[in-house]
């Protein structure tokens, strides 16, 4: 016991452990020098500092003074004694050398080596345990009676006296042991719980993961693609431009060609003509030259025939290099239109023709023979009523798209009113939920008194951007779910976009009231 005792002496009442590098402050108190220096660190905001044990203060930061006499007693007991760890819970009856507990008596509150175990009573209340030093927490602070039930109203370990005739008297309550394992059991539950919530959210990841790697390489392809596609428009422009300058020049080439040939022979004439007039000069007879009717034309070469040969006198060959640039320029314009559809974000190929399909439209609209025109009229045009019909005001397009992207392009006066946009072909054809953007089947663009906005399920957003042009695009791209109105301007302008999960067909709608709509064109990929 008393090499117990000296071993406490030994502990620092900060870290509860045997000091290392013990030091002493001016009230006589010794601490390791790394504890009291982390004491006196928290101490120093409040300006006032004090011991840990006696609580004596200290005006400013004491220096902590090396304990010499405390360090070499330390280091000479340590090394003639064994550490804790080595015997861990020692038998408190062997006094005269610690000697290692295998049980602990909860009754006795004591600990017990194997020949005082031995001795040691058999009677029911001395309970024996697992070496603890911690045996004084195993009884009832009320009834010093031994912890052996579990109250789960009010989460206390308590004793039997407590169940029976204490403040717990009336709750439910479990032994300790099945209450341990309900309670590792709710544990071990909430765990599982948390442990299938986050495999679960880790299969959501790794299916969010595989979708954007999807997207990633659809997107690659598609721009693969996109760009192959302006490659090889680029370069068959570029043959058609070279080719139509290539032809231009031939075609200057031969009729310069021809001039010069013409001109040639005429130059050649005229100085045949001219070697002659000198020679005639050289005559010693003026009258023979001028009564010699051979020789009266000779005087004036500008009016023999000879310039029908080159086209007349008047006619003079022109210039070099004056190719046809209207025609390269109309064709360069292509060009233009593939990278203004490149940067609009809205490049989808190849034209293809939306027509109106005449089956469906109502019999106050009038349809152009070319399929590309509706008006508003108020003579019946005594169509057969059909169920695919309209009642008012409205048409869809022949075609349908259930993949891919495309656009229409429209053009609407900003007069009385009108709306585009798409449609399910299982849209309602009768009553006011038939139009366009009035139901769940259709989006739509609306013009009405020359304000603008986007309606789908009856739901109307308002466009308060000031809209000047009367041409438009609708646009969609079926795959991604997304179906697009765009200001036809420069450069062209986004409007909305509506995101659905398209489940039909969709075509081209529209209503018109006292105006015309007309399509200038469409797009497919």
């Amino acid at each position: 016991m008393a090499s117990a005792d000296l071993r406490e002496e030994l502990d620092c009442s900060i870290c509860l452990s045997t000091y290392t590098d013990p030091v002493m402050l001016r009230c006589g108190h010794n601490f390791c020098r790394v504890c009291i220096g982390r004491v006196l660190d928290t101490q120093d905001g409040s300006g006032v500092y004090s011991c840990p044990d006696c609580r004596e203060e200290f005006r400013m930061r004491p220096t902590p003074m090396r304990n010499l006499a405390l360090h070499n007693i330390m280091e000479t007991f340590l090394f003639t004694q064994p550490t804790r760890t080595e015997i861990g819970i020692c038998c408190t009856y062997c006094v005269d050398s610690p000697v290692p507990a295998v049980r602990s008596c909860l009754h006795c509150e004591a600990s017990l080596c194997d020949k005082h175990l031995r001795a040691h009573s058999k009677s029911p209340e001395h309970v024996l345990s697992d070496p603890s030093t911690s045996l004084e927490k195993r009884k009832c602070s009320v009834h010093k009676k031994i912890l052996e039930y579990y109250c789960t109203e009010d989460a206390a370990c308590i004793c039997v006296s407590c169940s029976l005739a204490g403040e717990h008297r009336g709750h439910r309550v479990e032994m300790l042991d099945e209450a341990y394992k309900n309670k590792l059991r709710n544990v071990l539950q909430k765990l599982i719980t948390k442990r299938e919530e986050a495999e679960e959210r880790v299969r959501s990841l790794e299916e969010q993961w595989r979708k954007a790697q999807e997207q990633a390489a659809g997107e690659a392809e598609r721009v693969t693609a996109l760009c192959t596609d302006i490659r090889r428009r680029v370069d068959d422009l570029e043959k058609k431009v070279l080719s139509e300058i290539s032809r231009q020049e031939k075609e200057e080439s031969l009729s310069l060609s021809a001039l010069i040939h013409q001109l040639e022979i005429k130059k050649d004439e005229l100085s045949r003509k001219m070697r002659h007039i000198e020679e005639l000069c050289n005559m010693a007879d003026p009258l023979t030259v001028l009564q010699d009717p051979d020789t009266g034309d000779l005087c004036d070469p500008e009016e023999e025939g000879g310039d029908e040969d080159t086209g007349g006198h008047d006619k003079q060959p022109h210039d070099g290099g004056d190719l046809d640039v209207a025609v390269i320029s109309h064709t360069l314009h292509t060009l233009c239109d593939v990278i203004s559809g490149i940067r609009s974000g809205i490049y989808v190929g190849d034209p293809a023709d939306i027509l109106l399909d005449v089956t469906t439209a109502a019999n106050n609209l009038l349809i152009s023979d070319d399929l590309k025109t509706a008006t508003g009229t108020e003579e019946n045009q005594n169509r057969p009523e059909t169920a695919e019909r309209f009642q008012n005001n409205q048409v869809m397009s022949r075609r349908g798209f259930t993949s891919g992207r495309h656009y229409c392009d429209i053009e609407g006066r900003r007069s009385k009113g009108w709306m585009v946009g798409m449609c399910y072909p299982s849209i309602d054809r009768r009553g006011g939920q038939s139009h366009i953007g009035y139901n769940n089947k259709s989006w739509s663009l609306r013009m009405y008194n020359n304000q603008y906005s986007v309606i789908h399920d009856s739901k109307e957003i308002r466009l308060h951007d000031k809209i000047s042009s009367e041409r438009f695009r609708i646009y969609l791209d079926y795959e991604a779910g997304q179906l697009s109105f765009y200001e036809l301007c420069e450069p062209i302008r986004h409007l909305h976009t509506f995101t659905v999960a398209f489940s039909e067909p969709l075509h081209a709608a529209f209503c018109v009231w006292r105006d015309s709509i007309k399509i200038l064109g469409g797009s497919r990929n």
